[in-house]
C-alpha cells in the first residue's frame, strides 16, 4: 500500500497497517525532520522493522537531493538475516526507477568461501587463516615464485583483479543481498564475498550489521569510519545498548593472558632477530615513519588492516611516537616491563580498587612507563607487527589484550575503575586472580555515534522507564515515545504469582531462595501449569546456578519426573552447540502434539534472540526477579559513578534493569496479534508498585488488579478461563467494531483525533 506522511508518499509492503505502526513512523518522521535522536518503545509482534525499513526509505526517496544512507543495527546473525528479508519484501512496492542496493556485513567467518580458511574452528582463527592468504607480503612474495609455491586465496585475487578495475567492475546490480546471497555470488564468481561486502557497504543505500561495528572503536575504526554524516543509525532491540557499550571498552586480564603475552613477545623478538639478520632495511623504515608520527603509515591495503585503536582520537595518531618506542626492541622492552608489573600485581590476597589516573602513575614509579608511552602500545604494536610481516595474528591475541588495556588505561581518567580480584566472591577457596578494566560510562562508546551521525534510532519492546536511557547515554532525544498495542481480544494474560497453594510466599531473594517451601511451591507451580496447558511452556530463572540447583532439587523431590509425564524437559546450558540442539529438539516436541517444556536463564542467548510464538510458547514462567549479582566489586563501582555523575539511584538502576530483564523474557512468548500467551511473573516482589510500574506499557496494561496477587491453584483457575477464551475463532474486529487494522482508505480519512480513539 501506498499513503502519505506530510510530504512524504511511504511505500509500505502489506496491504493493511497497524496504528501503532503508523503513530510509530509520525515520530520517527519528526525525528528525522529535526535531524536528531529518538527513543522509541513498540510492543514485540507488531511490525517495528517493517515500519522503520518503510519510512526512511520512504523519507530518503522523498528528499533525492539529500538521500539518507540507513545503518541498521541488530546483535545477531539470525536478525540480521529477518531485517533483510523484511526489505526485500518492501523491494517490489517502491517506485519502479528506485536503485536501491541493501547488504549484510559479517564476520570473514560467516562470509568466507574458502575451504582452508573456513575450516579453521574459531572466528579469531578464520581471520588469522585469511591474513595468511591475503597480507600484502605474502601476495608480493607469491607474484616472485613460481605458481602454486606460496598458497593465496584465489577467491580474494579474482575480486581484487576485478577491483582494479575501478569500483564500477564489482558492483552488484541494485537488490537485497543477505549473507547467504554474497556467499552464492562469491561462489559463482569466484570472489571473495567478505572483501566484496566491505566494498560495497561505501556504496549501499542500506547496510545491516552487528552493533560492535559502530560501538566498538577497534571495529567502528575499520569498518565504519568512511560512512558519511548523512546516516540515520538504527539500533533495534536495543534495550540492554548500555552494557553493549560498557563492554566495548572494557578489558580483563588474567594469569593466563599474561603467560600469554610473555609467549607473544619471546616469538616477536625472535622474529625481530631474523629481520635484523635478513632485512634491517625494514626495521630503519619503520622507525623513520614512525618520528613522523603513525599517520604516515599512510593507507593500508584492506587485507592488512588490523582492529583500529581502542581509544585514540585522529589528531593523536598525528603525533610523533615517543623516542623510547620507537625501536623495536626498546618497544619489547617495555611492554615486558609492564606484563612483569601487572603479574606483580595479581599477586594481590585482598581486593584492590584504583582509578586510572594512580595506576598509571603506579605503572610510571614502579616500571617507569609514562603516560604518552602506554597511550601508543596498541598503534605501535600494530606497526610492528605489521613490518615484521606477522600472519597468524589469533596466535598474538595476549599481547593485543595487554596493549589495549595500556592504551585504554592511560587515554580516559574518569568513568573507569581498576578493579583487581583474587578470586571470584562466589568461590572465594578457588584462587582466580583477574585484574579488570572495567568502563562504567555507557556514553563513552556511543557518544561518537550520536555526534557524527544525523539521526539514531535506539528502539526496543523493553525499554521502560525511557526516561532513563538519556540518562545513561548522556543525550538529549527529539522524540521519546512508548507505544501500546492496540487489540482486538486480550491474547496477553500476565499474572503475578506471590504464593503457593499453601499460601506460603514464593521469592528468589537470597535469604528464601534455598527454602525447601519455596522451592517445593515453584514446582508445584511448574507441574500444575504442565498438566493444564497445551503445546511449550518456557520458564526463565536468575542465574544458571540458580537453575542448576533448583531442577535438582526438583529432581530430587519428585516433581521433575511428574512434569515429565506430561511433557519433555530441555534445558539451556553455557554451550551454544548443545542449547541450539535442545531448541530444535524442543520445537519437534511442540510440532508433534506433545508439547514440551523448556528451561532457561535471563540474560542468556535464550532470552535474547529466540521467538516462542505461536505453540513454541502459550505460558512463559519467569521465576523471581533477575537482579544482577549485587555484590559484584565491577556492578558496585558502576552504581557509585551513576550516582555521582547522572544522579541515577542504585536502587532504581538496579530495579530498571531487573525489569527490563524480566520483560525481554516474557516478551518472547507473544510474536503477533493473531498469537496468544499467557505470562506468570511469580514473586512476591512483582506486586509492588515500584517494582512493577517498571514494566513495559504494553505489559502492565494487561494486567488487571484481579491478576495482581495470585496463588497457583488461582493462578491456574485463570489460565484454563484464558485458554478456554482463547479456543474461540479469532475475529480481527472482535466484535467491537474497533480497528486495529487499517486501510490505505482509512488512512486517507484519518485525523489526529481518530487516531487517538485506536
Amino acid at each position: 500500500m501506498k499513503f502519505q506522511i506530510e510530504d512524504v508518499t511511504v511505500y509500505f509492503p502489506y496491504d493493511h497497517i497497524y496504528p501503532e505502526q503508523y503513530q510509530y513512523m509520525l515520530e520517527l518522521k519528526r525525528a528525522l525532520d529535526a535531524r536528531g535522536h529518538c527513543l522509541l518503545e513498540m510492543p514485540t509482534g507488531t511490525g517495528k522493522t517493517a515500519a522503520l525499513l518503510s519510512l526512511i526509505t520512504s523519507y530518503s526517496l522523498a528528499h533525492p537531493s539529500n538521500p539518507l544512507k540507513l545503518l541498521y543495527c541488530t546483535r545477531t546473525v539470525h536478525e540480521m538475516e529477518k531485517t533483510l528479508a523484511e526489505l526485500r519484501r518492501l523491494l517490489p512496492y517502491l517506485p519502479p526507477q528506485t536503485r536501491l542496493l541493501a547488504l549484510g556485513l559479517s564476520s570473514r567467518k560467516n562470509l568466507c568461501v574458502n575451504p582452508a580458511a573456513l575450516s579453521s574452528p574459531s572466528r579469531d582463527s578464520v581471520d588469522s587463516a585469511c591474513r595468511r592468504l591475503t597480507a600484502s607480503w605474502v601476495r608480493s612474495l607469491a607474484a616472485e615464485r613460481p605458481p602454486g609455491a606460496i598458497e593465496t586465496c584465489s577467491f580474494f585475487e579474482a575480486f581484487d583483479q576485478a577491483a582494479s578495475g575501478g569500483p564500477d567492475a564489482v558492483m552488484l546490480p541494485p537488490g537485497v543481498y543477505t549473507l547467504q546471497d554474497l556467499r552464492a555470488i562469491g561462489r559463482e564468481k569466484g570472489w571473495c564475498p567478505y572483501f566484496l561486502a566491505r566494498q560495497l557497504i561505501r556504496y549501499a543505500n542500506v547496510v545491516v550489521y552487528s552493533y560492535q561495528y559502530l560501538l566498538d572503536p577497534k571495529v567502528a575504526g575499520v569498518i565504519s569510519r568512511e560512512m558519511q554524516r548523512e546516516c540515520v543509525v538504527v539500533f533495534d532491540e536495543a534495550h540492554n545498548i548500555d552494557n553493549v557499550c560498557i563492554e566495548a571498552l572494557s578489558v580483563s586480564v588474567r594469569k593466563q593472558t599474561l603467560d600469554g603475552a610473555t609467549r607473544n613477545l619471546n616469538r616477536i623478538s625472535q622474529e625481530i632477530d631474523r629481520f635484523k639478520a635478513t632485512d634491517a632495511g625494514k626495521l630503519r623504515a619503520e622507525y623513520n615513519r614512525l618520528v613522523e608520527g603513525l599517520a604516515q603509515r599512510g593507507n593500508l591495503p584492506m587485507t592488512d588492516s588490523w582492529l583500529a585503536n581502542p581509544a585514540l582520537p585522529d589528531d593523536i595518531l598525528k603525533e610523533a611516537v615517543p623516542g623510547n618506542i620507537r625501536k623495536a626492541e626498546h618497544f619489547l622492552s617495555v611492554l615486558r616491563r609492564l606484563v612483569q608489573y601487572l603479574k606483580g600485581r595479581l599477586q594481590t590476597e585482598h581486593v584492590e580498587t584504583e582509578v586510572p589516573v594512580a595506576f598509571v602513575a603506579s605503572v610510571n614509579s614502579h616500571a617507569g612507563i609514562d603516560q604518552k608511552m602506554l597511550k601508543f602500545c596498541y598503534d605501535r604494536l600494530h606497526s610492528l607487527m605489521l613490518t615484521l610481516e606477522i600472519t597468524d595474528t589469533d596466535d598474538f591475541l595476549h599481547i593485543q589484550t595487554i596493549c589495549d588495556f595500556a592504551t585504554l588505561v592511560s587515554t580516559y581518567t574518569r568513568g573507569f575503575s581498576i578493579i583487581i580480584e583474587p578470586f571470584d566472591e562466589r568461590m572465594p577457596h578457588i584462587p582466580d586472580p583477574v585484574l579488570q578494566l572495567s568502563c562504567h560510562d555507557a556514553s563513552l562508546a556511543i557518544n561518537p555515534v550520536f555526534d557524527r551521525f544525523q539521526s539514531v534510532v535506539i528502539t526496543s519492546g523493553t525499554l521502560s522507564p525511557i526516561d532513563l536511557y538519556p540518562r545513561l547515554l548522556n543525550f538529549n532525544p527529539v522524540i521519546s515515545r512508548s507505544f501500546t498495542m492496540s487489540l482486538t481480544r486480550e491474547c496477553i494474560c500476565p499474572m503475578v504469582l506471590t504464593r503457593g497453594s499453601d499460601q506460603l510466599p514464593v521469592s528468589t531473594k537470597f535469604d528464601m531462595r534455598s527454602d525447601p517451601g519455596v522451592v517445593r511451591n515453584y514446582g508445584r507451580l511448574l507441574l500444575e501449569m504442565v498438566a493444564a496447558i497445551p503445546d511449550g511452556i518456557v520458564c526463565f530463572f536468575v542465574s544458571y546456578s540458580y537453575m542448576d540447583g533448583i531442577v535438582n532439587s526438583w529432581n530430587e523431590m519428585g516433581i521433575l519426573q511428574d512434569v515429565m509425564q506430561h511433557k519433555l524437559v530441555f534445558i539451556e546450558t553455557q554451550d551454544v552447540v548443545e542449547t541450539t540442539l535442545a531448541l530444535d529438539n524442543y520445537r519437534k516436541a511442540c510440532d508433534c502434539g506433545r508439547g514440551a517444556v523448556f528451561f532457561s536463564v535471563a540474560r542468556g542467548k535464550v532470552a535474547e534472540g529466540i521467538d516462542f510464538d505461536r505453540h513454541y510458547g502459550r505460558l512463559v514462567i519467569m521465576f523471581g526477579v533477575p537482579f544482577q549479582y549485587t555484590l559484584s566489586r565491577i556492578l558496585l563501582a558502576r552504581l557509585e559513578y551513576l550516582r555521582d555523575t547522572f544522579q541515577i539511584k542504585e536502587g532504581d538502576f538496579l530495579t530498571f534493569d531487573a525489569l527490563r530483564q524480566a520483560a525481554q523474557c516474557v516478551g518472547r512468548v507473544i510474536r503477533s496479534k493473531a498469537d496468544y500467551g499467557m505470562m506468570i511473573f511469580a514473586d512476591k516482589r512483582y506486586s509492588r508498585h515500584d517494582k512493577r510500574s517498571k514494566l513495559p506499557g504494553w505489559i502492565l496494561s494487561h494486567l488487571r488488579d484481579a491478576h495482581l496477587n495470585l496463588s497457583t491453584d488461582m493462578a491456574l483457575h485463570i489460565a484454563r478461563e484464558f485458554l478456554r477464551r482463547m479456543a474461540q475463532p479469532y475475529d480481527k474486529t472482535g466484535g467491537t467494531g474497533k480497528k486495529t487494522l487499517l486501510s490505505q482508505e482509512d488512512l486517507e480519512n484519518l485525523t489526529d483525533a481518530t487516531l487517538e480513539m485506536f
